[in-house]
């Protein structure tokens, strides 16, 4: 169906992430994230995305503990964490949603995510469980854990 790739750490990045500024939700942009990442030019790239056509349809970062907070999650000594999933309203109900979590759980960690923007029904559909916790923002944070 459709390939997931790294996206490079690069301002050819910065300008395909432009669709995502102009039409997505202002809270999912990533811009401080895309650009504090290009000033530290020795690590990886922790942004994923799917291509329809040469236009960049579908986005997410997806950290290693340690990369953000690690207030939730105190029981666990490794998992990932899924930062701002965000599908253009264009290329939505297509599966490229479906396909990212997939590429993420492929890694077989547990995997936190903030539901943001209303995507708490989303990632409840797709096997995260509500762990009742919320951000300093109000939004709530979701748990996959991968069945052993």
């Amino acid at each position: 169906m459709s390939d997931v790739k790294r996206l490079d750490i690069n301002y050819k990045t910065d300008e395909l992430f432009e669709d995502f500024r102009n039409f997505g939700n202002k809270d999912l942009f990533m811009v401080d994230e895309l650009r504090g990442e290009m000033i530290d030019a020795s690590s990886d790239s922790p942004f994923y995305g799917i291509y329809v056509g040469d236009r960049l349809g579908a986005r997410m970062a997806l950290y290693r503990k340690g990369k953000v907070e690690e207030v939730y999650f105190p029981k666990y000594d490794d998992y990932l964490v899924l930062w701002k999933l965000e599908v253009l309203k264009a290329f939505q109900g297509r599966g490229y949603g479906q396909a990212l979590l997939d590429y993420a759980k492929s890694h077989n960690l547990p995997i936190k995510v903030i539901a943001r923007n209303k995507s708490k029904d989303f990632f409840l559909k797709h096997g995260f469980e509500d762990t009742g916790e919320q951000n300093q923002e109000g939004n709530d944070v979701l748990l996959w854990t991968p069945t052993k």
